[in-house]
């Protein structure tokens, strides 16, 4: 159909375009689907730009919230109004998706969000590698960092300089600076308030304070059962001895003992890997990548080959590998973390290594920060898997209705559907486009476009006449065929399979506007059956609008950049002395036509291979 926005003199589409009925009830739909689990969710532009990176104690609370009909923030609106997709990355808790949130946002810039603070802002507990005697002691960021153990980050830096405090007093490590700790000659007060052993001055034997260093490691690694016990005792001893205020400095203590042992999964000091997860359930498979680099996850996304689902997870998964690495990204870290053993994954890893020219390792069996990884990666695959079979119960339930209404037209098994649409604006830059869908959804790769070519300029019967032929004289009929427009299209979408001698193979259908042409009063045109009026809440229909409004995108898509290109060339082709290649550099070098249209003279000359003289030439054409 033709570009209307490019052009007044065609066709008015719909008061509610089909594209903006096709966003609201796909966000809609993908919205009702989130989990209420924590996580983080990012909003994505037409052209999948990241416009805005949020956290959530609930996924699906939280993103619907956006769509209230109360929203009445400018910036809110502006933002709700530039949203064509939401993804999101599961986490464990609501501190790992605090941290990792500011990890994305410092990593993209969002132009909605308020950049919050960078790295010298989280908090790290470390205990240093110093013998005999380390160090307890925090830092913010990097570059404080000395060698030994680090826990952290801690979002709340209040509860884990609270919480060093309580590590003081029940293992009494010291926190002194090394120079102060080597220049002191007798206790300091620390030893005397007992929040120290005196190492400094030997007051406490290497194996005593190995001890005590040990015991620390196990609290800060949330192995801490014990002083919990210890602190509940003395919160309910304080409670039935009637002292409150000192119950109630335990409780506290005890919450902010949760808080800081959270554990972190989505940021560790250090750790480059990709973590590759795999769940597989009723014949469909979900891969979740998940990209750690400097020990930041940087998020995950979800992949669905396809894969045979006959066959072991752990060779699909090895097939899934392969691929990835050399079709999907050219950058290969030190570390492959796999939810599966791989059947030959030493094999992999030698050929990745080999590929790569770089060492990497493969790995299943992890602990720690690795283990958490894993955990990340399996909990997001899942959940999308989840997802994406509801999303395939409601194809398959749609296909269902489909044919239940064309019970009375055909009897033949509706799998395969293919849908033609046209794009122009007043003849310019024709475009065909035949989109496929089948009961596993969208086949984009079986998309076609097709440039129409020597027909009359805005002639939609020969230009649809055009694309068919080309078609089916080398591609095979699908079970129903879908002609955007009325009895007339429908009408030489059947001469021409009759030319080819194909017309019984296929059923054909003319999907036409109704009344007020407005999206979801569609008219079905049969060639031998009366038209068929469907319900607005028919599933059936539902699935035909949708194939109709992909094939409109994928046709007005590729028409827009036709033309736009064309647009652009014809002005500077008019121009002596700027043959193709200038052409070509001018563009490359400004971005765009209309940033050349704003450049001067002098600008002109500056790019490479133009010079004073013909920079004076373009500047008169383009604006004399």
């Amino acid at each position: 159909m033709p570009d209307s926005k490019a052009s007044t003199n065609v066709k008015a589409r719909p008061t509610v375009s089909p594209q903006k009925d096709d966003k609201t009830a796909r966000l809609k739909h993908l919205i009702k689907r989130l989990p209420n689990l924590p996580g983080v969710y990012k909003m994505l532009g037409k052209h999948g730009d990241i416009l805005y990176v949020g956290k959530a104690k609930s996924l699906k609370n939280r993103v619907n919230s956006y769509f209230a009909k109360t929203i009445d923030h400018p910036k809110t609106r502006a933002l709700v109004a530039r949203i064509h997709n939401i993804e999101t990355i599961i986490t464990r808790s609501e501190t790992e998706a605090l941290l990792l949130e500011q990890n994305l946002i410092k990593e993209h810039r969002p132009p909605y969000n308020v950049v919050l603070r960078d790295d010298k802002s989280y908090l790290y507990v470390f205990i240093s590698s110093d013998q005999p005697y380390p160090r307890l002691a925090y830092g913010r960021g990097k570059r404080n960092h000395q060698q030994g153990k680090f826990f952290g980050p801690f979002p709340s830096a209040h509860a884990a300089k609270e919480t060093l405090l309580l590590m003081q007093k029940m293992f009494q490590m010291r926190q002194c600076t090394n120079t102060f700790f080597r220049q002191r000659k007798r206790p300091c007060l620390e030893y005397q308030i007992k929040r120290c052993r005196a190492p400094c001055v030997g007051l406490v034997s290497p194996e005593d304070y190995a001890e005590d260093v040990n015991n620390t490691i196990r609290f800060l690694k949330g192995d801490s059962g014990e002083i919990h016990t210890t602190l509940i005792d003395k919160m309910e001893a304080a409670a039935e001895d009637l002292n409150f205020e000192q119950a109630a400095f335990y409780r506290d203590q005890l919450s902010r003992l949760r808080e800081v042992q959270a554990k972190q999964a989505v940021y560790t000091v250090k750790g480059e890997a990709d973590v590759i997860a795999i769940a597989s359930q009723a014949g469909m498979t979900c891969v979740n990548v998940l990209t750690v680099r400097g020990g930041r996850v940087l998020g995950g996304k979800n992949y669905f080959p396809d894969l045979d689902a006959s066959l072991p997870i752990d060779e699909n998964l090895s097939a899934f590998v392969m691929s990835f690495y050399f079709q999907v990204t050219d950058d290969l870290p030190s570390e492959i973390i796999l939810s599966h053993e791989l059947p030959d994954q030493t094999a992999v890893g030698e050929v990745l290594s080999s590929q790569f020219d770089s060492k990497v390792t493969l790995k299943t069996r992890v602990r720690e920060h690795r283990a958490d990884w894993l955990d990340l990666a399996t909990l997001n695959a899942n959940n999308a898997l989840k997802t994406k079979l509801g999303d395939y119960l409601e194809l398959h339930a749609r296909f269902r209705a489909l044919k239940d209404v064309l019970a009375t037209v055909t009897d033949q098994t509706i799998d395969r559907i293919e849908c033609f649409d046209i794009s122009h604006t007043m003849g310019e830059a024709t475009i065909a486009s035949c989109v496929v869908c089948d009961q596993g959804g969208l086949r984009k790769r079986d998309y076609r476009q097709y440039a129409i070519h020597g027909i009359q300029g805005g002639d939609d019967y020969a230009a649809m006449r055009q694309a068919l032929e080309r078609r089916y004289k080398k591609h095979p009929l699908p079970d129903l065929l879908l002609i955007d427009g009325g009895k007339g299209q429908l009408n030489m979408a059947h001469e021409v399979l009759t030319e080819l001698g194909i017309a019984g193979d296929t059923l054909l259908i003319g999907v036409a506007k109704g009344e007020g042409r407005k999206a979801g009063l569609e008219v079905l045109h049969f060639i031998d059956h009366e038209p068929l009026d469907l319900p607005m809440d028919s599933k059936a229909l539902h699935l035909i609008m949708h194939i109709r409004d992909e094939a409109h995108r994928f046709a007005i898509t590729a028409h827009r950049k036709k033309r736009d290109k064309r647009r652009s060339s014809s002005v500077l082709e008019a121009i002596p002395g700027l043959g193709e290649k200038r052409r070509r550099d001018l563009l490359n070098h400004f971005g765009g036509l209309q940033q050349l249209l704003g450049a001067s003279e002098q600008e002109l000359a500056g790019v490479k291979g133009i010079g004073s003289v013909l920079a004076s030439t373009i500047y008169k054409v383009l604006h004399e």
